[in-house]
């Protein structure tokens, strides 16, 4: 599967320790139960969650990307599928209106916009405050977090600067990983490669300690056949969103404002309905965090 690149436009050093995401929410449907990975949760339960007026959302065309699974790829059919589409039709059908959802390339989706060739983007796109000045963005509804990796058999309980001074880094050279480590990790040893596979190899063949990359692509790469059960995440998710954005959300036309109040109404609703949290499970299966 290819790495998942979530598009950042710039990185802000910044100085500090570096922190750690708190454990996400979790929704009331899962709070019984609770699934042995974390649910992310970014919506408020006092929040109210009154019917909102539809009159003027008669329908919603989505556009999407199909080249980054689980986000977007093609069906069996061929139609658009991933975490992205279902969570479409799910606010659709929470919102009882009808829907399309297109898929283009990633470069286009904000110009299909422009153009008025769809409603709404819901893809693989990097929340930035220049796409913040020029579009309307829904309610964040997921995080692309970066996490440490490591071989089973390596005696590492934390991922703290402490813990891994004197430690090799693997990091993808030019990356916000790469960055962060070099800010925040200045005692440890940062292995530059120049893509995720060629320092997944190194980790495979304990050239280096530990790897750094995006949570996401590196959940999935430890659960498929690629990994060969070697490794396992070490420490939790980082979110710092002047290094790795601030996530994805569902992006509009400017002045569409009842859209974008339907839109995270729906959001709302399916997060306490514990129908994201299937979603969720249901894309990432190693977890998000």
């Amino acid at each position: 599967m290819a790495p998942l690149l979530i598009l950042i436009a710039s990185i802000l050093l910044a100085t500090g320790a570096p922190s750690q995401a708190q454990a996400p929410s979790a929704p009331p449907a899962a709070e019984a139960g609770a699934p042995s990975v974390l649910i992310p949760g970014y919506w408020d339960p006092r929040r109210r969650t009154d019917r909102v007026d539809l009159t003027r959302v008669p329908q919603i065309r989505f556009l999407t990307d199909d080249e980054l699974p689980p986000f977007g790829f093609p069906g069996p059919d061929g139609r658009p599928a991933g975490f992205n589409v279902d969570l479409a039709r799910a606010i659709c059908e929470e919102l009882k209106i009808p829907c399309t959802i297109q898929a283009r390339r990633l470069d286009l989706l904000t110009e299909g916009l422009d153009r008025n060739a769809g409603d709404a983007v819901i893809a693989s796109l990097a929340i930035t405050p220049d796409l913040r000045r020029r579009f309307e963005v829904s309610d964040r509804y997921l995080d692309t977090p970066a996490r440490f990796v490591m071989r089973k058999d390596t005696r590492l309980t934390e991922a703290t600067p402490e813990a891994l001074a004197g430690r090799s880094i693997a990091v993808v050279q030019g990356s916000a990983h790469e960055a962060y480590a070099a800010t925040f990790y200045p005692t440890s040893s940062l292995r530059r490669f120049p893509d995720i596979a060629a320092a997944r190899k190194a980790l495979l063949e304990r050239d280096v300690d530990v790897l750094f990359a995006d949570g996401v692509a590196s959940g999935f790469w430890i659960i498929g056949e690629a990994s060969a059960d070697c490794c396992r995440f070490l420490g939790g998710a980082f979110t710092e969103n002047r290094y790795f954005g601030e996530g994805l959300a569902i992006v509009m036309r400017r002045g569409n404002e009842p859209l974008r109040r339907a839109i995270n109404h729906a959001l709302q609703r399916l997060w306490e309905k514990g129908i994201y949290a299937e979603l969720v499970l249901k894309a990432f299966p190693g977890g998000v965090y």
